[in-house]
């Protein structure tokens, strides 16, 4: 993944009493340690809760123009609209300030300034320590990226030259409160409504909405939600299809596995290609199952996974008896009477019913 531009920005603050401050940075070299870094960052960026979203507008369009030149001239952000019945707003300042540094009009230090100098006042108002502002544009095969993150520090121990135990700083990449990812590459081409992907830290809900609005982020799509229809889709269609055990088993493991690649990558689950995956015969049998039910599920689809976690099958056997379901399934369609020590199947499937009923004839 080359870094095509880079530039760090310290910012700090000491305490909720403290004015936070900004030291400029420079342009940096791409490094083998920057890359390092990067994936590093990556690889924990893409294991937190996110939310997924796009900016108000789409590049190229005239409200960009005008925005932009709005920004040079207002020194507040944009509040995000919440109400999306109403008039779409104006895009940020730093949705503003994106769309000139692609047209290039900024350049890359100049832009990351602007952004640090506005980031410094969320900060002052929402954090009660600094850290290191990470500005960075990369490719990662056809597709590029623009990564901002605050990395705060920690104090960890080394050894120096002469073998002595020494105290040193060292970036915490376990804890990312502002941090986000823009797909620049989907995002110009206007064919995506979440190429806009940020940390919401589940325990700084109220820091988190406000690096959203600063962001000029709107929702593209609930992450969470979207995961579970597709896998409440997935076992209405293992039901549909009458899967033996075996075959269920061995399709929800394929599911499984794939979308928590895709979660490890920071990619969309896609559904033909997932469709492909859990039936190589019928490769389109489950993206057709979806389209035909109608479950309003995109093409493209942010894993969860703490969704994708929760997302499991109870087995068990006895003599005699084998008995296999989705863990979503208790409490709706099956219930366990917990004293009498009874499982109740309210929709008994029709390969099962059938054969219970020749069994009687």
């Amino acid at each position: 993944m080359p870094i095509l531009q880079a530039c760090a920005y310290r910012i700090d603050k000491h305490g909720d009493d403290s004015p936070a401050t900004l030291t400029a940075g420079e342009a940096l070299a791409a490094s083998e340690a920057a890359e390092s870094l990067l994936a590093a960052f990556n690889q924990s960026f893409h294991a937190k809760p996110k939310a997924w979203g796009h900016f108000v507008e789409q590049p190229g369009e005239e409200a960009d123009t005008q925005a932009a030149t709005d920004a040079d001239d207002e020194s507040e952000v944009v509040p995000f609209a919440a109400d999306t019945q109403a008039a779409a707003p104006a895009p940020s300042r730093f949705a503003a300030s994106l769309t000139r540094y692609r047209r290039g009009e900024l350049n890359f230090t100049d832009f990351t300034t602007q952004t640090a100098q506005d980031l410094l006042v969320l900060v002052d108002a929402q954090l009660s320590v600094g850290g290191q502002l990470w500005c960075v544009h990369n490719r990662q095969g056809e597709t590029e990226f623009l990564t901002l993150a605050l990395l705060h520090q920690r104090r960890g121990y080394g050894f120096d030259a002469a073998g002595q135990v020494v105290e040193v700083d060292q970036l915490n990449l376990g804890q990312l409160m502002l941090a986000a990812r823009i797909d620049l590459t989907q995002w110009q081409r206007g064919e995506s409504r979440q190429y806009i992907a940020h940390v919401q830290d589940r325990g700084s809900k109220k820091t988190g909405e406000a690096f959203r609005e600063w962001l000029g982020c709107r929702e593209g799509v609930d992450a969470s939600a979207e995961t579970r229809t597709l896998l409440k889709a997935f076992s209405d269609y293992v039901e549909h299809e009458d899967l033996n055990e075996e075959a269920s088993r061995e399709k929800t493991s394929t599911l499984i596995d794939y979308a928590n690649a895709q979660a490890k990558r920071g990619e969309p689950i896609t559904l033909d290609e997932l469709s492909e995956l859990v039936d190589e015969t019928q490769p389109k049998a489950f993206y057709d199952y979806i389209r035909n039910q109608d479950y309003g599920l995109a093409a493209e689809i942010p894993p969860d996974k703490r969704t994708l976690q929760q997302f499991k099958r109870f087995t068990g056997r006895a003599t005699g008896v084998s008995i296999s379901f989705d863990s979503h399934l208790l409490g709706n369609s099956i219930e366990y009477d917990e004293e009498r020590e009874r499982l109740i199947i309210k929709q008994i499937p029709g390969q099962l019913k059938d054969q219970i009923k020749q069994r009687g004839q």
